[in-house]
């Protein structure tokens, strides 16, 4: 509860302290005067428009169609064909000179098992900066939350299919409703913006530091007790000769109640089903210039189903990957070869019974930029999957062959 309220009283101050520091709308004028074509602008002038589709075949020389994996993507295993994976549509765009707005929307998600391609808001919320330079920045709405690189990195930019288990499931979707503080440095952001636009796979800028309260019951879900989640993460960018590393350490806690619809008839669970819920990662990100390396693992602890008891209680959790990458330019175009190796051991408090996991798997892929607008990916997949829920023993091996095409629009 102390943390929660230093938190609180962290952002509070910060608030206070840019707003104090702007003073009056008449100093403001005086001190930096806007040219006269950017006080005629309109707010809707200062909105872009972009997004990107991903679009898969997942069954090519499949092994074993009951291998499925529901966290990761949907159209693995039987009955899947071809599928939208992700289409998204991104407004954002600078209102104000100190205030960001972003919302994001997925044209392809699925209502239920047997109704796709709905409309569902991913992100929507704006940063308010402290100064011009944007050093300093307070974030409200919904938001993807500080933990993890890859987690921060977008898929548009990420070279394997989907993120790990062992990270992605401390934050499903990445995104929770929360208010965020966030610093930093101006060359650290010139660093960050470098490694984007460059197609080094960057994540972005989510802070050098950043510091947070949020809801802790995942994307688009209501909040079902009184707690919020405490998160912080300090990843720092920098360059060595022609390298450039990223090293980051994060972690969260906070209490996660299980919705009565993901509890099945009959498992033993307390009365009022709130968790601890806690973990801590560390990441480690070599850019490929040609070479690269990313690495993160994460422990922590959450509710996850006890198959030897039938209940469902906060049980210890590990496991993290290491991808291996080479980014070279052959003519006009792009090939980058990558290989992922992933662990995990512990539950999924978003699923079912919160589904305790023992999976790895192996991902070797290539991916081919034709230009800035179209990417082609190719991965086969050598994976180990076992979970246990009230109804399931579920333990399955298989291989597929992977193909994507996305457009970037």
């Amino acid at each position: 509860m102390f943390l929660h309220r230093f938190t609180a009283a962290v952002l509070v101050y910060f608030f206070m302290a840019g707003v104090c520091a702007q003073g009056t709308p008449q100093d403001s004028l005086k001190k930096t005067p806007a040219p006269q074509s950017h006080s005629n602008a309109k707010w809707y002038d200062k909105i872009g428009l972009r997004g990107y589709a991903q679009f898969r075949y997942n069954r090519l020389a499949e092994s074993n169609p009951n291998l499925q994996c529901d966290q990761c993507d949907k159209g693995i295993g039987k009955n899947q064909g071809f599928e939208f994976r992700r289409a998204r549509l991104v407004f954002s765009g600078n209102p104000h000179d100190r205030l960001f707005l972003y919302i994001q929307f997925d044209y392809s998600s699925d209502a239920s098992s047997t109704s796709k391609h709905f409309l569902q808001l991913r992100d929507a919320y704006f940063d308010y900066a402290f100064d011009k330079k944007k050093t300093y920045r307070l974030r409200f709405g919904q938001s993807k939350v500080p933990f993890g690189f890859e987690n921060m990195q977008s898929s548009s930019n990420r070279l394997p299919f989907d993120r790990v288990d062992a990270l992605n499931s401390g934050v499903p979707n990445e995104r929770d409703f929360g208010a965020f503080f966030l610093f930093t440095p101006e060359k650290r952001l010139t660093l960050l913006k470098r490694l984007v636009d460059e197609g080094l796979k960057g994540a972005g800028d989510y802070g050098v530091f950043a510091l947070g309260l949020y809801n802790g019951q995942v994307t688009n879900k209501p909040e079902l007790n009184n707690n919020q989640h405490v998160v912080a993460r300090l990843s720092y960018p920098f360059q060595i000769g022609n390298q450039i590393v990223e090293s980051g350490i994060q972690a969260y806690s906070g209490k996660f109640t299980l919705a009565k619809d993901q509890i099945s008839a009959g498992v033993k669970i307390r009365e009022n089903p709130t968790f601890t819920d806690r973990r801590i990662a560390f990441s480690f990100v070599l850019f490929p210039q040609p070479f690269g390396i990313q690495a993160e693992y994460n422990i922590g602890e959450s509710p996850a189903f006890d198959p030897a008891t039938d209940s469902i209680r906060v049980q210890k959790l590990q496991g993290g990957y290491v991808t291996a990458s080479f980014r070279t330019k052959v003519k006009s175009f792009y090939l980058t070869p990558y290989v992922r190796y992933q662990v995990y051991d512990g539950g999924k408090k978003h699923e079912t019974d919160a589904r305790n996991y023992d999976l790895n798997e192996t991902e070797i892929g290539l991916e081919w930029q034709v230009f800035k607008n179209l990417e082609l990916t190719l991965a086969y997949a050598i994976s180990n999957r076992k979970y246990d829920d009230f109804k399931t023993a579920y333990d399955e091996k298989g291989r597929l062959l992977r193909l994507q095409i996305q457009v970037n629009y």
